[in-house]
């Protein structure tokens, strides 16, 4: 499994003001968008979240969100390691995601950038 990034989460209690400091950190503009009641606003390599309280928590359990060539490839891969898929592969707006949980205990992201197939 190729590993090409990772992207810092993080919860914000006023996503404009948050988008607004990391567009000026990083010099790139936000790419914005709703998934699941939360506002998400991506920043270079920066994954701003807000949204009810409720969903924030769920979304903090989550360290990291690691970039792959290929979820269904990370999915094998993680599974035959040790790893439990939480959720997913599932379709995102940009590509697709899973959830898995490290044998240590840990939760991260998967995604890929790859279209839904039609």
């Amino acid at each position: 499994m190729e590993i090409l990034g990772t992207t810092l989460r993080i919860c914000v209690d006023d996503l404009e003001a948050s988008a607004a400091f990391y567009e000026r950190l990083t010099g790139a503009p936000p790419l914005r968008f709703e998934r699941g009641g939360v506002s998400v606003a991506a920043v270079g390599c920066f994954l701003l979240m807000s949204g009810p309280e409720a969903e924030l928590e769920i979304l903090r359990k989550v360290s990291a969100t690691i970039a792959v060539k290929d979820v269904d490839e990370a999915y094998s891969t993680l599974t035959g390691i040790g790893a439990r898929v939480l959720a997913g592969p599932v379709e995102t707006p940009v590509g697709r995601n899973l959830i898995a949980v490290h044998p240590d205990g840990s939760v991260f992201e998967y995604v890929d950038r790859k279209p839904a197939s039609s």
